[in-house]
């Protein structure tokens, strides 16, 4: 073993660097001790850290015939640690293992805070992009006779009002933008499951109790029963949009239901399933309705 100074030539200049290299060991420090045994690449240092690549996601996703295990930093859109598994790109993610565990950003650059309940970790905030992951538009849709008529994607604002609903009530989608294969939710992400409610109201005490750990304590109406946050969901009242041609009404519910898709078919190209709280209840419910109905969504990290 010696102790040398090396010299690496990048992009035509010159760094040399104190170290010691044994056995094909590469050893970076200022303090001489010697390489862990297990290390090809052991760097040391109490004031520096170590930066890989940085990049855009169309530059990650540009590198042609990426190695398994090849990893990058993205630096925007929801920006993190991402490294190729063999066969595709995935998400490692960022933020402390419990409480609010950081934020993720939607294809529109939209920010949600993420919480982590036992071993998932949610969105703590209801879905409002109006892209699918891929960057393709999902059609908003306001008049009431083309909603109740699609059998494709399609999203809408509470009541049509962008202004008032759309920050904090999310976006209202039909169940087929739920299942479009171009996903909803961001890279690393997924809408929730059924099991996955199940799970999560499992977690909490069963049906009838999970609904007040879920909902948030303000903006349901009174008496908003049993309502804690105990877990930061914050599940908010956003109401839905429901297909009754003959009425004139559209919108129902906002300060008094909230419900979310789960991305489980019921009867295909018909209906599916839901998880639902109520303004004047502690429970959760499951329940099934039309593909057409407009429902919030929840993504759940992968």
């Amino acid at each position: 073993m010696k102790t040398i100074v090396k010299t690496f030539i990048v992009l035509g200049l010159m760094f040399v660097c104190p170290g010691i290299v044994s056995y094909g060991q590469i050893n970076i420090n200022n303090d001489g001790t010697p390489a862990d045994a297990s290390a090809m690449l052991d760097m040391k240092s109490t004031t520096r850290g170590m930066l890989i690549p940085r990049m855009t996601a169309s530059q990650r996703t540009g590198i042609a015939s990426p190695a398994n295990g090849l990893m990058v930093y993205q630096t925007d859109g929801n920006a993190g640690f991402y490294f190729f598994n063999a066969a595709a790109w995935k998400f490692l993610g960022f933020g402390p293992a419990d409480g609010y565990s950081g934020n993720v950003i939607d294809i529109d650059g939209n920010a949600y805070p993420t919480v982590k309940i036992g071993n998932q970790e949610w969105m703590a905030r209801n879905l409002r992009t109006t892209h699918f992951r891929n960057g393709d538009a999902i059609p908003e849709v306001t008049e009431n006779a083309a909603w109740n008529a699609l059998s494709t994607a399609a999203y809408c604002w509470y009541d049509n009002d962008y202004a008032n609903y759309s920050l904090i009530y999310g976006a209202l989608y039909n169940f087929y933008a739920v299942k479009d294969g171009r996903n909803l939710c961001p890279v690393g992400w997924h809408i929730s499951t059924d099991a996955e409610w199940t799970t999560l109201i499992s977690y909490l005490g069963g049906e009838t109790i999970a609904g007040g750990k879920l909902k948030a304590d303000l903006l349901w109406n009174s008496p908003n029963t049993s309502a804690i946050n105990s877990v930061s969901f914050s599940a908010f009242p956003g109401g839905y949009r429901y297909q009754y041609e003959l009425s004139p009404l559209s919108f129902l519910g906002i300060g008094q239901a909230g419900a979310w898709w789960t991305s489980a078919e019921d009867i295909p190209n018909y209906s599916a399933w839901v998880r639902g709280m109520d303004y004047n209840s502690g429970a959760a419910t499951h329940f099934n309705k039309y593909d057409v109905y407009g429902y919030s969504v929840r993504c759940v990290r992968d």
